[in-house]
């Protein structure tokens, strides 16, 4: 049984890092978020200490690795701008880390993250569950083994309706979120780089606190994408079905579905990891550099 402790305790992803610990047969045993709505912790460990400061936080995990109890792994879930802090934290007092996506918002992050990791011999793992689902491992498989040379037509649009609440929070903000492309999209930009290949060329057509699009020309694919938080933008048949998210992918005019399959997806990316074979951050620096230069393409 390996000791987790998290950061963000709070937050709309922290359950499914919970969930895994607990389906892995793994014990947290400290938890941290600013605010301190966080029953969620009853459900899978009511033991767990919990903090609000996190130089208390700090202090209690130095404690209790003084004691024989340390911290294997650190499990991120705080907002996009602290992760490259909560990762040094993590890594500086012993613990390997888990991180959600995006685990930075800078290419060069990444790069500096991984010498800490050589001073302290800990590692960087980061969740990217849509290489872990079955039909995207199938769909990859596929295309490469398919003609040489030849390129995918591919459009992919993401729509996931957002309150007004979206914009108060952090995640409103461009510098704290990293924008649409980066909090919503960057899973989408790991898998379609991870399935077909490269960036040639990266063009942004909309990058606005609501919507994104553009086209990427890739090793194998010539990819129109689309992101959305605004309800306004879903297909008429998905407001009519009462939906507030739509996911679509278009291969060559065909029609991808990968829409099931999410549920368990964290607890087998944390299997994965306590295995060994966990992504390190090396694996996201491609998507990364993409989501930077959306951001600051000039339109």
């Amino acid at each position: 049984m390996k000791n987790f402790a998290i950061i963000g305790a709070g937050g709309y992803i922290a359950p499914r890092h919970m969930k895994a610990i607990k389906d892995t047969g793994n014990n947290l045993i400290a938890a941290l978020d600013k605010h301190d709505s966080v029953g969620i912790l009853d459900s899978y460990f009511p033991d767990a200490d919990f903090f609000t400061e996190f130089e208390r936080f700090d202090r209690h995990l130095e404690k209790q690795k003084r004691l024989g109890n340390r911290t294997d792994y650190l499990s991120v879930c705080s907002p996009n701008y602290l992760h490259d802090a909560h990762i040094r934290f993590g890594l500086r007092i012993g613990a390997n880390v888990i991180c959600e996506k995006p685990v930075v918002l800078n290419p060069w992050n990444i790069e500096a993250l991984m010498e800490i990791e050589k001073e302290t011999g800990g590692q960087v793992f980061t969740i990217l569950q849509l290489r872990l689902h079955p039909a995207i491992i199938a769909l990859k498989e596929k295309i490469a083994t398919g003609p040489v040379g030849e390129k995918c037509e591919v459009n992919l649009q993401y729509i996931t309706s957002r309150g007004h609440w979206y914009h108060t929070s952090w995640k409103g903000e461009l510098q704290k979120s990293g924008g649409i492309a980066t909090n919503i999209g960057v899973h989408f930009f790991d898998m379609l780089l991870w399935i077909f290949g490269d960036v040639n060329e990266n063009i942004v057509t909309e990058h606005t606190a609501n919507t994104a699009s553009g086209t990427l020309d890739l090793e194998k694919a010539n990819v129109n994408w689309m992101l959305s938080i605004d309800a306004d933008t879903l297909p008429a048949e998905a407001k009519a079905a009462g939906k507030r998210t739509f996911r679509a992918l278009t291969i060559n005019g065909e029609r991808f579905e990968f829409s099931e399959g999410f549920t368990e997806l964290h607890t087998k990316s944390y299997i994965e990891i306590l295995q060994g074979n966990g992504f390190p951050i090396s694996e996201t620096l491609k998507a990364i550099d993409l989501v930077h230069s959306i951001r600051n393409f000039k339109i």
